[in-house]
Order: structure tokens, then sequence, then C-alpha cells
């Protein structure tokens, strides 16, 4: 299916007020939520996603390791590029990026309690073993913050979902050193 890139100009009105603030919350529309503008409500829940996200306990960069998981998983290049992109802007070492690209866990075992997650989240469609859960306790993760990884795999999820119909929504240039 190929899926236009919208600008707050060409998108269906209903979805050109929701490329703006994401505009102007991130700077850029990144080329993936241009893509979901044909449907305003894929958009808007989308959105509202990424909104939530930003209310999350669970700290940016393993929201991030979250959401790199769940790429891999899912075989999504839009998601693997832009969660090893904000990834190499947080500061996490080019060999624990490489790792986890490359399906294995990152050396910090608290991060690597949340990839685990993550990538048992989205490769067992919620189902996850007991042993998954008790490493992301052990680690130091509470209820909130493991729920929180929930809602970031759903995020992922949905990017995966879109960019895999699509064969492959075409990569922003702020992507593109970190395109598989």
């Amino acid at each position: 299916m190929k899926l236009t890139v919208h600008t707050a100009e060409s998108a269906p009105a209903e979805a050109a007020a929701l490329l703006r603030g994401i505009a102007d919350d991130l700077g850029v529309v990144p080329n993936l939520a241009a893509a979901m503008a044909t449907s305003p409500a894929l958009l808007a829940g989308f959105d509202g996603l990424r909104r939530a996200l930003g209310t999350a306990r669970l700290p940016r960069q393993e929201r991030e390791v979250a959401g790199l998981a769940v790429g891999v998983a899912v075989d999504n290049a839009y998601g693997v590029a832009f969660h090893s992109t904000m990834l190499d802007q947080l500061g996490v070492g080019a060999s624990d990026v490489d790792a986890m690209r490359a399906g294995r866990e990152p050396a910090q075992p608290r991060a690597a309690a949340v990839y685990a997650l993550a990538r048992s989240l989205a490769l067992g469609r919620g189902k996850v073993d007991d042993a998954v859960l008790d490493r992301a306790a052990a680690a130091g993760l509470d209820d909130t913050q493991i729920l929180d990884v929930v809602l970031e795999c759903a995020l992922a999820s949905l990017v995966g979902l879109v960019d895999n119909l699509a064969d492959r929504v075409e990569l922003d240039g702020f992507l593109l050193a970190r395109a598989l």
C-alpha cells in the first residue's frame, strides 16, 4: 500500500491540526506520522499514545529501549531507525544500541530487563512468562513502569503496523544514519 506523506496543507482538515501540534512538540513531523494523516482517526490515536507516553513514569531512555525491542521483534525499519537515533541522542553507547538492533539485550541490567519485557510483549502479544516479569521487578520496575512499557509497546506496534503495511515509509533525513 502506498501512503501519502502529508503536510498540514495536504492532509485532511481533521488531521492538519494534529500535524501542526506534532510539529510544535517535536520541531518536525516525522514521515511516519505524516503518512498516518490520511486517516485522521489513526493519527489522533498515534498522537494520543505519543502524548500519554510523555507522562509515563518510565524514564525516556527505557521507553526508547522498549520501542527498539518492538521494532526489531516486528521487523519495523522505521521504528528501528527512530529508536536507535533517539538512543544515540540520549547517550546510550553504540555497542548497546547495535546489540539491541541485532536482537540482543544491552549490557545494563535494568535496560536489559526492559528490552526482554518489551520483546516478550511484542512476540507473545501480551503473554509474558513469569520469569520475564520477575526479572523486570528484580531490576526495579514497579507495576506502573511495567504498564508504561506496555504503552510504549502499543505505540511501537502501531508504528510497525503502518510502516509494514506501507512496505516501508520513507525515512526522515535525521534517521538515515540508523537505517537498516
